[in-house]
This record gives structure tokens, sequence and C-alpha cells, in this order.
């Protein structure tokens, strides 16, 4: 029963980090590369995210696995590492094209990385659950989706603004 909670701490550490690594760094490389245009910014952006997000959102999975009554220390320990792990590794790499591409070019590139890992993640869930991939990878990407044009319209409004 203790390998099936660790198991499962697992899998929403790497669920949620992946997710939310995509979902929170590609909305801040939107709406960061449409209110600057500035290649430090958007890479600042992005490290920032890699760190703090990644543990601010570690600590939030292991208040929440602390709070459930079925889960155990190391169960709580796995999820939270895992989270940490995957979220910073999956906003790193985000910034792997603003290394070798001119930014507008890197910012396209990170989108479709972006969509393509929540398309991935969304069939591997679907085939897990016994669904159809079509509705789940259009529920995540209509989500991503949503989460980079608000970005955009941030970040093209904060322009203006200031």
């Amino acid at each position: 029963m203790d390998s099936l909670k660790q198991y499962k701490g697992l899998l929403t550490g790497v669920f949620f980090g992946t997710g939310s690594g995509v979902i929170t760094t590609l909305g801040l490389i939107v709406g960061l590369f449409a209110g600057t245009e500035s290649l430090a910014a958007v890479m600042g952006g992005i490290l920032v995210i890699a760190v703090s997000d990644s543990m601010s959102d570690a600590f939030g999975i292991h208040l929440s696995e602390e709070a459930r009554p079925d889960s155990t220390q190391k169960s709580v320990w796995i999820a939270t590492t895992a989270t940490l792990i995957t979220k910073f590794t999956m906003a790193s790499t985000f910034a792997l094209p603003l290394l070798f591409l001119p930014l507008q070019q890197a910012v396209i590139i990170c989108v479709i990385w972006g969509m393509l890992v929540l398309t991935l993640l969304s069939v591997f869930i679907a085939r897990q659950q016994g669904h159809s991939a079509m509705p789940v990878v259009a529920e995540h990407l209509t989500i991503g989706i949503s989460v980079i044009f608000l970005s955009w319209l941030v970040g093209t409004g904060v322009a203006r603004l200031f």
C-alpha cells in the first residue's frame, strides 16, 4: 500500500510540475515579450520562474499532500521533490531557444515546444485513464492557448500604458 501512495505522489509531482512548468513559463514568455521585446527580460523571467515558482509550487504540493489524510510522510516528500525537479527542468527547457535564436523566433519555438509537451502529456493521461485522447488534448491545449492569449494581452496593455 505504501508503494502505491509513493507512486501516486510521484505522478502528482511529475504531472503537476510539467503542466505548471509549461503553462506558467509560456504565459510569462509571451507576456514579457509582448510588453518589452527584451531578451534580458524574457530570459530573466524564465530563470526566476524556474527557481522561485518551482519552489513555490513544490511547497503548495507539499501542503496539499500533507492535508490528505491518506498520505504518508514519504509520499508527501516524493510529490514535493518530483514537483520541484520537474517544474524546474521543464521551465528551464524554454531558455534553450533563446540562447540560439533571435527573440521573436525563440518565442515561437517556445510556444510550439509547450504545445507539444501539453499534447504528449494529455495523450498519456487519456491513455492512462482509458479515455479518447482528442477531448483531453483539446481541453488542455485550449487552456494553454487561453493563458498565452491573456498573457499577450496583459503584456501589450502594459507596454501601451507605461
